[in-house]
């Protein structure tokens, strides 16, 4: 049976986004329905809102929701309606990569994340209410910017029932893949030294599991003051303007030659080159921002060579979300990662300054309340 519901609604690419009505489909076999009480606001939404990256418009984003199952398809099993989850990225749990446990690099992922049609059977599963206009949903296998969603099986994420949803709604995406870079994909060792170039949601995030994984210096870099005052406090032992020579002053925190352990979140090409360039002996250092297809960085090959230093890319944090939200959640509760430092609520009906103040720096993570 078909419902409405509101949600926001991206026409065309470059246009405002649009609270209005829209149709859901009937549920499939491998899809929930579930009814959204938060959504973090995420720049990959944004960046795919002009077309730099793969989703097509006319579109529902979002992709950190947080909401209470209503309704169940019959493949779906260890979910229930009454059940809150937190959603996650969409995989086909079937190729290579989701066999051998890395689902955030399954073969499938454009199509699971990006594709807008269900990647079964081509099908929307939202249309404008209005007039019926296909939107392309499915976006992480969710589309959360509206007040149901039909979700992916994959994306569920069961959380238990005193969860704070809205606190915990951008676990989904870009915490967990600052988190996972530092315990997954990095492995930072106690003792070693970490830097984080950009700290933001996701690279406060990385902070905050260097922390957690007791790295002795962690170096955070970027071009607000204040965000460096909060890394201070969230763990940082060292900040550095990006204005500096931010490689001279890393050498100088770290001698004689640079940090073991960094990750670059601002997805900038001479940044990235900042990053490696920075690395001591043997260190390695990882991508997680994304500028969208194109753009290169410039590494020097002697100084990869010489000093045995490696650079790699990360989706998601290599994070299987089953297991690293309930972690982070945990880790929450012990006091080691106090996330609402970085959050601002705002209510749906105000998505147009939750959007500003994203894109102008002024809120670290915007988090929308759908549900009063």
């Amino acid at each position: 049976m078909s419902r409405t519901t509101e949600a926001l609604v991206l026409h065309e690419y470059n246009t405002p986004f649009k609270l209005e009505q829209i149709k859901l489909d009937t549920l499939r076999p491998d899809e929930a329905l579930v009814e959204i009480h938060a959504t973090g606001v995420c720049h990959t939404d944004l960046k795919c809102a002009t077309g730099s990256m793969p989703a097509k418009a006319p579109a529902v984003f979002g992709h950190e929701g947080a909401g209470i199952v209503l309704e169940t398809g019959s493949d779906i099993q260890g979910i229930s309606p009454g059940d809150k989850v937190i959603l996650s990225y969409s995989f086909c749990g079937t190729c290579d990569s989701c066999a051998n446990g890395d689902p955030a690099y399954c073969h499938g992922i454009v199509a699971y994340n990006f594709g807008g049609p269900r990647p079964g059977d081509g099908t929307h599963a939202l249309s404008l209410a209005s007039d019926g206009t296909p939107l392309n949903g499915n976006f992480f296998g969710q589309s959360s910017f509206a007040r149901h969603a039909i979700v992916h099986r994959s994306s569920l994420v069961k959380v238990p029932a005193e969860t704070d949803l809205e606190l915990f709604a951008p676990l989904g995406c870009g915490l967990q893949t600052g988190a996972g870079t530092v315990t997954n994909t990095l492995n930072v060792q106690p003792g070693s030294s970490f830097a984080v170039f950009g700290v933001g949601s996701v690279g406060l995030s990385a902070l905050m599991a260097a922390k957690i994984r007791q790295a002795s210096t962690i170096i955070a870099v970027d071009v607000h003051p204040a965000r460096l005052e909060l890394a201070r406090k969230l763990g940082a032992t060292h900040t550095v303007l990006a204005s500096e020579d931010v490689v001279k002053r890393i050498r100088e925190i770290c001698p004689p030659l640079g940090v073991k352990y960094a990750c670059d979140c601002t997805g900038i090409p001479s940044v990235v080159a900042n990053m490696v360039d920075s690395l001591g002996i043997r260190g390695r250092a990882c991508t997680v921002g994304s500028p969208g297809p194109g753009p290169r960085a410039a590494i020097e090959i002697a100084g990869m060579l010489q000093f045995g230093r490696e650079y790699t890319g990360c989706h998601q944090g290599g994070s299987i979300a089953n297991e690293m939200i309930p972690w982070l959640i945990e880790q929450h509760r012990q006091g080691n990662y106090p996330i609402e430092d970085l959050i601002t609520y705002y209510n749906a009906e105000d998505y147009e300054r939750a959007i500003h103040e994203t894109e102008e720096g002024k809120t670290i993570k915007a988090v929308l309340r759908w549900k009063a």
